[in-house]
């Protein structure tokens, strides 16, 4: 790491790996999520309700046709999350003859906005897949993850004879438009929901996961005055009243991205649905295109470090090439107690921006302007990080100015001769380049083998014209952010002795540690009580749940940052060629992973 780009040959190979990982990622995955030919994938647009265009992906199984029907099954994914992440469970469905449909939630993925309309979406995704002729209507299934099961729930409520089957995974009745559970609605269902999930006491209105067993709330849908029983089967499947509930060990988050909570999905509908093929619900192969999607996505940022490298030796770009100004940030005793500042202060201030601008009103609240409020929130977390880093910094610099010596050159702020805008533009351009290449690559990806780059609930997704859109309106503000971050990074904590900065790969993995360790110390926090039998130790704080899930996204994205800032401040001497890259990439990353909750 500590020469990436210190010759051409390097930086050749770097790109030639970089390329490799993407096609292996790409290819692999494809043939994951193809069953190797068996099952074709389209990406398919709908209109659904009130003129809003629904978006899915349709898996059909070989052979299937409108005269060999087989039975169908809606999967639907949770509160920002996409098509996409219902992949286990749609491969381990469509490789037992089963064709499913993955649906995009109205404002999630690219159907249209806004969020939580018509039902989430579950009502028109029923429709349309029940309108194909290669789909036994008489055996439908509906699946759906968290916020997804209450779209298939309000589809069930409203479309009562359209379905035979259902499962709720990590998800409930009764909750946002989602109608109570009864003895008798939903039909035939079975319920997954893990032992440690974040939401049990939103859903099922049992504090403590585990013990939903004892929840009446349960008890009534399940037709049964004891404590509901792991895996017992209740009611009758021929009158439709049958129940079923599993409860794997994992958060919820991980129902999708596990073996356990995806075979008890397959076992389900196995026992409920009539067509398809008997293979046993351990047989499973998804999990391959989760590793290979992570290698793909691994590719993208190896590429931008070997394309940064690359064009930095072209005559335009060479230019911006500098070594770093002599180090004059902090040192010994000093350092540490920085670091233990940037380690620890972004935690009160996102656990704030939360209870400040979550589902609030004023310039906080979805707008034309900000359509997204999770992507507002982070916004505004991003804003207040950077002000109270900045003030802390200012009060370092001038405290300290005169006796280190330090100039506004020594931060990578400057040059000697003050600022040079020309190469402050040519160093945008150069990260335009960049993460342009970067997006061209997942867009070619997208096309050659229908994936993205992706690994759980962290997902980079093409760029459609609506989501560039949205880009522009909050790029300014994660711009100041991510400059403040430089100024801070690299003129105040650049780490090492006086004058003597340390190797480039040294410095990359402290960067890194001082971006993401204190989210592991926070979300481990967090989670040591549930894990304990109890709950999360903020349960209490309205929304703690979705931020601490938010949270892990958290840890990939700014090692992501670390290691882009570090390199590019190496290689040019200043801050801004990694900030502005940064500034593209990450905005991009978040605007189109969120829900849009403002019809636009």
């Amino acid at each position: 790491m500590n020469h990436f780009g210190s010759s051409a040959g390097k930086v050749h190979w770097i790109l030639v790996l970089a390329l490799l990982l993407i096609l292996v990622g790409g290819f692999v995955a494809y043939r994951t999520q193809t069953d190797g030919g068996n099952i074709a994938i389209r990406d398919v647009r709908f209109m659904g309700s009130n003129g809003i265009m629904m978006s899915g992906l349709l898996y059909i199984p070989k052979g299937v046709d409108a005269k060999n029907k087989a039975p169908g099954i809606l999967a639907v994914h949770g509160y920002i999350n996409s098509r996409e992440t219902q992949d286990g469970f749609a491969i381990e469905f469509a490789r037992r003859g089963y064709v499913v449909l993955a649906l995009d939630q109205t404002g999630h993925g690219y159907s249209d906005p806004p969020a939580f309309a018509n039902g989430f979406g579950g009502i028109d995704g029923l429709k349309y897949l029940r309108s194909l002729d290669m789909v036994d209507v008489d055996n439908i299934g509906l699946e759906g993850h968290s916020m997804g099961g209450w779209a298939i729930g309000i589809a069930a409520a409203m479309m009562k004879d359209a379905y035979k089957s259902c499962v709720f995974a990590d998800s409930s009745t009764g909750t946002y438009g989602c109608p109570d559970g009864t003895p008798t609605y939903p039909r035939n269902m079975g319920l997954i929901f893990a032992k440690y999930d974040e939401f049990s006491a939103l859903m099922w209105l049992s504090p403590v996961p585990k013990n939903i067993v004892k929840s009446d709330k349960l008890k009534k849908v399940f037709d049964t005055q004891e404590d509901v029983v792991v895996g017992k089967l209740y009611g009758s499947i021929e009158e439709g009243t049958a129940r079923k509930l599993y409860q794997p060990c994992m958060t919820h988050a991980r129902v999708h991205l596990s073996k356990e909570g995806i075979g008890d999905a397959v076992e389900w509908f196995q026992m409920t649905l009539k067509g398809g093929n008997n293979l046993p619900p351990s047989n499973q192969t998804w999990y391959w295109k989760e590793i290979f999607n992570l290698v793909a996505l691994i590719g993208m940022v190896i590429l931008i470090v070997g394309l940064g490298g690359y064009l930095l030796k072209t005559d335009y770009f060479k230019g911006l090439q500098e070594e770093p100004a002599p180090k004059k940030s902090m040192t010994g005793a000093g350092w540490w107690i920085g670091a233990v500042i940037m380690v620890l202060l972004p935690l009160p201030i996102y656990v704030l921006a939360w209870l400040w601008h979550w589902s609030s009103k004023g310039i906080a609240k979805e707008s034309f302007l900000f359509p997204q409020q999770i992507t507002t929130v982070l916004m505004f977390w991003a804003i207040y990080l950077g002000i109270v880093s900045l003030i802390l910094f200012l009060i370092w610099y001038f405290a300290t100015k005169k006796k280190s010596g330090a100039t506004s050159a020594n931060l990578g702020l400057t040059w000697k001769e003050g600022f040079k805008w020309g190469k402050i533009g040519r160093s945008f351009l150069l990260a335009f380049v960049i993460v342009f290449i970067a997006h061209l690559t997942l867009a070619i990806s997208a096309w050659l083998f229908q994936t993205d780059y992706r690994f759980w609930v962290f997902a980079i997704k093409p760029l459609d014209a609506l989501h560039f859109g949205i880009v522009l309106r909050y790029v300014i503000p994660f711009l100041f952010y991510f400059i403040i971050l430089g100024i801070v990074l690299h003129g105040q904590m650049r780490p090492g002795k006086p004058d003597a900065a340390v190797g480039m790969g040294k410095e990359t993995i402290i960067n890194i540690a001082l971006l993401i360790l204190g989210y592991f110390i926070f979300l481990a926090w967090d989670y040591s009580s549930l894990f304990a039998g109890g709950t999360l130790r903020l349960a209490a704080i309205r929304s703690a749940a979705l931020f601490g899930i938010v949270m892990f996204q958290y840890i990939p994205i700014f090692a992501i940052v670390g290691w882009l800032t570090t390199y590019f401040y190496r290689k040019t001497g200043h801050i801004y060629v990694g900030a502005f890259v940064n500034t593209m990439l990450i905005t991009w990353i978040i605007v189109a992973s969120q829900a849009i909750h403002y019809k636009l």
